[in-house]
């Protein structure tokens, strides 16, 4: 891809952002979805990094679709080829959102997948895993972030943030991009042989989540908790009904039930 040709049309600076990836960095100014063109490109690098100005396409964890306007927001993906256990994959969600969090001051993480400015979500995650013949082939790991955003469709008013609202300035992208891509290769190099635990005390500093009441949406069933604590694996505890339940991000959907926290 003409990484110079792209950027005289470009509001981001490429080279920019470039020298912080570690394999290679493909750029489309309009885009349907950066993780769905980091899981159709072939022959890329590990440590390679997908981003847009604008997606058409964007989506979250559920399915739910992704504001992701020209000029306003991040919307990259990280293509991974770890040789780690299918059972870790979902580990990466967190270790993204604190990419996020220790990149941006003043944020919180609700478990799993969602960065939090006051109570509004001001960034989201979504990772998918592709394999074959039980193994892993890839992992894209999707980041949204809404920086220079002023304002949301109606349906997100009451949820979704941007740097600009809460902090009445407007930020340049690429120094976010390039102080997330930082963070979370740091992180994900530490965690290839030291796994989660390494991160738990920091993400459950960092977790809102935790002493709420929570509702839990497994199987279409829909249970009232109260969360405790995030375990060394990066699960949730929570107790229903006196009892104590460990739950995996990649199993259910967990929504607050005093606002979007």
């Amino acid at each position: 891809m003409n990484l110079k040709g792209l950027k005289e049309s470009s509001k981001i600076n490429i080279e920019k952002i470039e020298e912080f990836v570690p394999g290679k960095l493909y750029y489309k100014n309009n885009t349907e979805s950066t993780n769905l063109d980091a899981k159709l490109t072939e022959n890329v690098p590990d440590k390679s990094v997908f981003l847009a100005d604008r997606q058409t396409k964007g989506r979250g964890r559920m399915g739910r679709e992704w504001s992701s306007p020209s000029g306003v927001g991040i919307w990259m993906s990280i293509y991974l080829k770890p040789q780690t256990d299918m059972a870790d994959i979902s580990k990466l969600t967190l270790i993204a959102g604190l990419a996020v969090s220790r990149t941006i001051n003043g944020t919180t993480i609700k478990w799993p997948n969602d960065v939090l400015m006051g109570t509004k979500k001001l960034a989201g995650i979504l990772t998918e895993m592709s394999a074959e013949s039980g193994k892993i082939k890839n992992v894209v790991v999707g980041i949204g972030i809404n920086v220079n955003n002023e304002d949301f469709p109606q349906e997100l008013q009451d949820k979704a943030t941007s740097l600009l609202i809460e902090t009445g300035k407007q930020m340049e992208r690429e120094e976010i991009i390039c102080g997330v891509i930082n963070e979370f290769f740091s992180m994900y190099d530490k965690f290839s042989y030291a796994g989660f635990a390494e991160f738990c005390d920091e993400y459950t500093q960092k977790c809102v989540t935790l002493g709420k009441e929570v509702l839990i949406i497994k199987n279409k069933q829909k249970n009232v908790a109260k969360a405790i604590k995030i375990t060394s694996q990066g699960e949730l505890v929570v107790e229903i009904n006196g009892k104590e339940e460990v739950i995996n991000s990649s199993e259910v959907s967990v929504r607050g039930l005093l606002g979007y926290v």
